[in-house]
């Protein structure tokens, strides 16, 4: 079945074993509100500061890895962990993983994106998220942001992810689901109408090219079959899933089919390996 017609399903439950529908059930889409962390002052800041990602991608990118990090560090504790980033891009959350004092590691394709800062240190690896160039289960957390809905075969960076985790570890993935306001970032809010035609028109335009492509470096990721991969599995306990941006008390969204497409905005994961 496609991306794009698994998230037309009507129902959440369709076709799953009485296991997976208890386990979706116990997800933690809820947590004590830690400093800012859970509240609605939170999600301000963030949307606020995702409205300068483009003129100010310190401020945005810099406060949503020291917010990813929170959140990570509720599950794992961070001092001397090791911690592998996969599409890690221009190094912000390698600033707050370290601020943390977890042993800190990125992998990303991109030559240009991991130099836009400064030369890539020791800790920098040149790979793709499909083959990680890392030995299985030698990371306490495998960090994942924003990268699973730029690549054609997001399930197969996640097998990737689950392999180098150690038992006992945590597998941490975030990406903009594409039925959501932003699915088609720049070409946003016209992917609605279908990427490629939401690309056309952003060329048309702007007079060039988007830089997330649809079909090239941007694809249809639905809320719910990412969930439905993730609790099939085997190996991993999922212990958290949640709107990213929103509230803790917003996670409920999560479970209810159609709406948790374009409320979520970004999905959340959090797992442990078993």
């Amino acid at each position: 079945m496609s991306r794009v017609r698994a998230w037309t399903r009507p129902w959440a439950w369709t076709g799953r074993t009485r296991r997976e529908r208890r386990t979706l059930r116990s997800v933690r889409t809820w947590q004590p509100k830690l400093g800012t962390e859970g509240g609605l002052r939170r999600s301000v800041e963030l949307f606020q500061a995702f409205r300068v990602e483009q003129s100010d991608p310190a401020r945005f990118y810099g406060l949503l890895a020291r917010d990813s990090v929170a959140l990570v560090a509720r599950h794992q504790r961070l001092p001397g962990a090791r911690v592998l980033d996969v599409g890690a891009g221009r190094g912000y959350f390698g600033d707050a993983f370290r601020a943390a004092g977890a042993w800190y590691a990125s992998v990303d394709s991109d030559l240009a994106e991991l130099k836009n800062r400064a030369l890539p240190g020791r800790d920098a690896i040149l790979g793709l998220g499909q083959q990680l160039p890392v030995r299985g289960a030698t990371v306490d957390v495998a960090f994942s942001s924003n990268l699973l809905e730029h690549v054609s075969e997001p399930f197969e960076v996640w097998e990737e992810l689950i392999r180098v985790t150690r038992p006992g570890g945590y597998v941490v993935t975030a990406f903009t689901n594409w039925l959501s306001p932003w699915g088609g970032h720049e070409t946003s809010p016209w992917h609605y109408l279908g990427g490629e035609r939401a690309a056309v028109r952003y060329e048309r335009v702007r007079g060039h090219r988007a830089k997330n492509r649809y079909g090239e470096s941007l694809f249809d990721l639905s809320v719910r079959e990412a969930l439905a991969w993730v609790v099939r599995r085997p190996d991993l306990d999922v212990v958290e899933a949640r709107p990213r941006y929103l509230p803790a008390w917003a996670g409920g969204l999560v479970r209810v089919p159609g709406l948790r497409e374009v409320a979520t905005w970004n999905l959340f994961v959090v797992a442990r390996r078993r």
